[in-house]
């Protein structure tokens, strides 16, 4: 097993953000570099065919059965999809990738008054560093609970720039719909009681990442391979430069751009819920020598004390209980990913 840090220790192992060390012109550190190497993250890699779904025709007075079945489609195969018609404008879709690279662009001792706190996932920085083993993924982040407005900490919310929070007030609200939206469609295709998976759904945490060039883009990752511990995760990418790839039968797959869309993935609480019919999908991000990258991820979760297992009538003697209740799944979460570990092991039966 390897050995455990105290928080204290924790925060001496990762005090520099990438940025720093970019600017201080260090090498890239051994703790980034993973040494069986990685395949060329540009060699060989196809796009994913995921569908783009229309979500006003996913709402429930005008659903369709065509996006009703690319729904099914998408979450039976990849575990994934991209909605247009979600409500927000290309333009404020760029004004939200613009806040992210101007926060990112601000002098480091402004950046430093929003640091992480102790043993808190919530501010500016990079990793939360568990053990000395640990390979860190080459990202700054700025992490945020966002709804119910009663838990954000504003304290943590930049004022520069200062669009800032109104922008992100606008998206909490436009998300909240989409939502909704989505986890009704979920719960239709399963023969569920409509509001059953919106019902477990309480909480929104944003991650706002950049990702700077990396000189090892064979042996450094920007985000390891994970399956996310959500209900659903939605996220914004960038509109220039990919990443974000999937897994897929042991094959790794690109996320298209799709510019005025956003792409939603199935977290792993949502696979306990259902039983194991929606599968939370494996995903990394790959870095590029060359250009930085942004993007905006919104977690979509349960309140923290709320428990999840499978919904009874998604129990049947063909398909028995795979997952036993948890609760406070977004606690174990955060470990066991650095550890290169799924979480979602914990839950199995």
């Amino acid at each position: 097993m390897a050995e455990s840090c105290t928080p204290a220790k924790a925060e001496l192992l990762a005090t520099k953000t990438v940025q720093e060390l970019l600017t201080k012109g260090d090498k890239v550190p051994q703790n980034y570099i993973h040494e069986v190497g990685i395949p060329d993250p540009n060699a060989s890699v196809e796009l994913m065919d995921t569908p783009v779904i229309d979500l006003d025709q996913l709402t429930p007075s005008s659903i369709t059965v065509e996006q009703l079945d690319k729904l099914r489609s998408a979450l039976t195969t990849w575990g994934c999809f991209q909605v247009i018609n979600h409500g927000m404008t290309p333009e404020f879709l760029d004004q939200l990738r613009e806040i992210t690279k101007q926060f990112f662009a601000i002098p480091m001792e402004e950046k430093l008054k929003y640091l992480r706190p102790v043993n808190d996932i919530e501010g500016y920085g990079n990793d939360t560093v568990f053990s000395e083993q640990q390979t860190l993924d080459w990202t700054d982040r700025l992490y945020l609970t966002v709804y119910p407005a009663a838990q954000r900490k504003l304290e943590l919310w930049p004022e520069n720039p200062k669009s800032f929070r109104d922008i992100i007030d606008q998206f909490t609200g436009k998300l909240q719909v989409v939502t909704e939206t989505v986890l009704k469609a979920m719960a239709k295709l399963l023969n569920l009681e409509e509001n059953c998976l919106l019902d477990k759904f309480g909480e929104m945490d944003a991650r706002f990442s950049l990702y700077p060039p990396c000189s090892m883009p064979d042996h450094v990752l920007g985000i390891k391979p994970h399956a996310d511990s959500t209900i659903i995760s939605i996220l914004l990418l960038d509109k220039e430069v990919e990443g974000l790839q999937f897994l897929k039968d042991d094959e790794w797959f690109r996320a298209p751009i799709v510019p005025e869309a956003l792409l939603i993935n199935v977290g792993d609480q949502a696979e306990i819920l259902t039983n194991g019919m929606f599968k939370s999908p494996v995903h990394k991000v790959v870095t590029n020598a060359q250009k930085e990258r942004i993007s905006l991820v919104v977690f979509c979760n349960p309140n923290s004390d709320t428990e999840i297992e499978p919904f009874k009538s998604l129990i049947t003697e063909s398909r028995p209980r795979l997952y036993r209740k948890i609760k406070n799944y977004g606690d174990i979460y955060f470990e066991y990913y650095q550890q290169g570990k799924r979480p979602i092991e914990v839950a199995k039966i």
